[in-house]
């Protein structure tokens, strides 16, 4: 576990900065750092530092406590579904290489996008995978159109705690009344809430009229 530590602390080191920091044998510390490798906990760059892994952020948002970590956004995802009209969701990286949807905060519109709260999407090809491994534009949102499903739109921003990818919130909207400018308004609200979701708890913005439910 000090191991683990000091890896998530540094956010990355060599195996003997790793072994000096927790005071082990380079032996010792590798047979260690494999096993966490073999679990997903830790992971080697190309320059095969080690680096934490997809494991050990998901547990990050764990020990938020899904259900606090739901509790901290729900306030936020309720006012974004009050100004688009469209579902929000809020998604953690699941195992190998899923997200996993945690909540929803479902649109008002007759025809949305309904529950899929427990279920496993796929990080390549989606705009929540996008933005949990840190692949979104430097717009700092990313719009994937027909990924996970046919004639959806999903746009997606990321929730960062400690310098480190958490979530992401995320639209789903049925692409026909999702154009361009729609979703680049959506896109930039969604980043100004996940940037300020620890510290604004309760503050509350306009989206720009073009992008708010059709009256």
């Amino acid at each position: 576990m000090a191991l683990l530590s000091a890896v998530c602390t540094d956010g990355s080191l060599t195996l003997s900065d790793a072994a000096r920091v927790v005071d082990l044998s380079a032996s010792t510390a590798l047979r260690l750092l494999r096993t966490l490798e073999g679990s997903g906990f830790v992971s080697r760059d190309p320059g095969g530092n080690f680096r934490p892994g997809a494991s050990v952020i998901q547990l990050g948002a764990l020990a938020l406590g899904q259900e606090s970590l739901v509790s901290l956004c729900t306030p936020h995802m309720k006012r974004l579904v009050a100004k688009t009209g469209e579902s929000c969701y809020l998604s953690i990286p699941g195992p190998g290489d899923t997200g996993i949807y945690i909540a929803i905060v479902e649109g008002t519109r007759s025809v949305r996008h309904t529950s899929w709260v427990g279920r496993s999407i796929p990080l390549e090809g989606s705009a929540a995978g996008q933005v949990l491994t840190g692949g979104q534009p430097d717009r700092g949102f990313a719009i994937v159109r027909s990924g996970v499903e046919d004639d959806i739109t999903a746009v997606a921003a990321p929730i960062v705690i400690g310098g480190r990818t958490v979530a992401a919130l995320s639209i789903v909207v049925p692409s026909y009344r999702l154009d361009e400018a729609k979703a680049k308004n959506i896109g930039e609200e969604l980043v100004r809430v996940a940037d300020n979701i620890l510290t604004e708890p309760s503050e509350d913005h306009e989206l720009p009229q073009e992008s708010m439910e059709e009256k």
